[in-house]
C-alpha cells in the first residue's frame, strides 16, 4: 500500500489521518513516512544487489538529522556538498568512510574538516581545487583520497537548473581534459587517486543518458588504466527522478542489468548517490485554506504555507499535486490556483487545480520530502515549519516549529552592540 492514501474520505499517512495530524502539530507542517524511505532505500538495494553498491544518500534532498540517522542505520553512506552537511551526517553517526564530498566551491576550512574527519573521497570538480587539495593535505600532514568529477557533456534531458553533465555547466571536468588533470594528481605528494565520479543532473526520467555517461567513463578508465592509473570505485551519481505526476519512471532492474554488463570484470566497486529518489514521496506539506477568493477570471485558494515553505513551483514551475484531507463528494469543484501569503505574485504552490474545498479545510501538497524544508527560508519574517515522522500510528517531531524569539534572536542580541 502507498504510504499516503484514502481511507473511505480521509488521507492517511501510514496508520495516521492527517487531520489528526494537524490537531496535534499545526499547520503548516512536513510530514514524512519512515516506512516509505525505508522502502525507497531497499528497492536499490535489491535491484542492484549483484553490484553491491555504496548508496551515497545526496544530503542536499533533504538534510533533517533524523532522515540521515535513519539512512545511516539502513548502511547508507552520504553525498556531501558543504562542511554543514559534513557536520551534520557526522552528527547524524554516519560512517565518515563512506562520504563523499562534491561540490565546485570546497573551501581550505571544509577541506581540513573533511580530510581530519577520513572521508572516502574527495570528488574534485577543476585544476585549481585539486591543486589546492594537495596544500591543504600537505599543510596538515595528511593524504587526500580523491577522484574526479568528470563532466562528460551528456545532455540528461531534464530542466536546465539541474542539468549538471553538459559543457556550458559549472560542474566537473571536461572530458577532454580528464586525462591530462589525472596524470598531473598522480604526480601530487598529498593525494592518492581511489576513483571517478560523474553526475549529470536531477529527476531523470529516463536511465538512457546515464548509460551513455557511464559508456564515456568506461572509455576514459580504459585510458587510464593503460597510463597506468588503476581506480578502486567509479561513482555513477544520482539524478533518478521520482513521480510527481504521470511521469513513467526507468525500471531501477533494467538498468541495474545494464550497469552490470558494463562493469563485469573490471573490479570495480560502484557508487551510486540517489538523493531525490530515496525522499521525495515520502514527505508531504500539510497546509490550512485560509480563504477563497473567487473572482471573475481567476479563483485563489490563500492557503497557510507559502513560497518559503517549498520553493519548488516557484524556482522550476514544478507540478506537485495537491490532495484534500477530507474529500468533500457534496461541493462543487472550482478551479484555483493554490497560493500563499507572500507579497510575490510566484508564490503557489500549484495552479488551475480542480478541487472542492472550502475555507478551513486541509490541504496535502504531495511529493515534499525532497528539496522541501531543506530550501525553506524566513521571506517576509515566516518561521520554518514544524517536521514529523510518522511510523505505523506514532508520530515523532524531527524538527521543531521555529519560532520568533529564535529567527529574532541573532539580531536583538546586536541591538546595543
Amino acid at each position: 500500500m502507498n504510504a499516503i492514501h484514502y481511507r473511505e474520505d480521509d488521507l492517511y499517512i501510514e496508520d495516521l489521518p492527517l487531520s489528526e495530524i494537524a490537531a496535534q502539530f499545526g499547520t503548516p507542517a512536513y510530514i514524512y513516512s519512515e516506512a516509505a524511505l525505508t522502502g525507497a532505500f531497499e528497492s536499490y538495494r535489491a535491484a542492484f544487489a549483484n553490484l553491491d553498491p555504496l548508496l551515497c544518500y545526496a544530503v542536499k534532498a533533504n538534510s533533517n538529522l533524523s532522515i540521515l540517522r535513519h539512512f545511516a542505520r539502513l548502511g547508507c553512506g552520504f553525498d556531501i556538498v558543504s562542511g554543514g552537511e559534513l557536520a551534520r551526517v557526522l552528527a547524524a553517526g554516519a560512517d565518515a568512510r563512506k562520504v563523499v564530498f562534491s561540490g565546485v566551491g570546497k573551501s581550505e576550512q571544509e577541506m581540513i574538516e573533511a580530510l581530519n574527519a577520513d572521508i572516502k573521497c574527495f570528488n574534485v570538480e577543476s585544476l585549481n581545487e585539486l591543486l589546492k587539495l594537495n596544500t591543504v593535505a600537505g599543510r596538515i600532514g595528511k593524504t587526500a583520497p580523491i577522484s574526479l568529477r568528470v563532466n562528460p557533456d551528456v545532455d540528461a534531458q531534464t530542466h536546465p537548473y539541474i542539468s549538471t553533465g553538459l559543457k556550458d555547466n559549472k560542474f566537473g571536468i571536461a572530458y577532454d581534459a580528464a586525462l591530462d588533470i589525472y596524470q598531473q594528481a598522480k604526480s601530487l605528494p598529498h593525494l592518492h587517486i581511489v576513483g571517478i565520479d560523474c553526475h549529470i543532473g536531477s529527476q531523470l526520467t529516463d536511465a538512457a543518458p546515464l548509460i551513455d555517461a557511464l559508456d564515456r567513463l568506461l572509455g576514459l578508465i580504459d585510458q587510464l588504466s593503460s597510463a597506468g592509473i588503476a581506480l578502486h570505485h567509479l561513482d555513477i551519481g544520482g539524478g533518478l527522478g521520482i513521480r510527481y505526476r504521470d511521469e513513467t519512471l526507468p525500471d531501477l532492474s533494467a538498468f541495474a542489468q545494464a550497469l552490470s554488463e558494463r562493469l563485469q570484470g573490471r573490479g570495480l566497486q560502484l557508487v551510486m548517490e540517489p538523493g531525490r529518489s530515496l525522499v521525495g514521496n515520502a514527505g508531504i506539506l500539510l497546509t490550512r485554506l485560509e480563504y477563497l477568493k473567487l473572482g471573475e477570471h481567476k479563483n485563489f485558494a490563500v492557503v497557510d504555507a507559502a513560497m518559503n515553505d517549498l520553493m519548488r513551483p516557484s524556482l522550476y514551475s514544478a507540478y506537485h499535486g495537491i490532495l484534500p484531507v477530507t474529500r468533500r463528494e457534496h461541493l462543487a469543484t472550482i478551479t484555483v490556483d493554490v497560493v500563499g501569503p507572500i507579497c510575490e505574485s510566484s508564490d503557489f504552490l500549484g495552479k488551475d487545480r480542480q478541487l472542492a474545498i472550502m475555507e478551513g479545510d486541509l490541504l496535502a501538497v504531495m511529493s515534499c520530502g525532497a528539496y522541501g524544508s531543506t530550501m525553506a527560508s524566513n521571506y517576509n519574517t515566516r518561521t520554518r515549519a514544524i517536521e514529523v515522522m510518522v511510523s505505523g500510528d506514532q508520530t515523532r517531531v524531527i524538527r521543531s516549529r521555529e519560532t520568533l524569539d529564535e529567527l529574532l534572536a541573532n539580531e536583538k542580541s546586536c541591538l546595543d552592540k
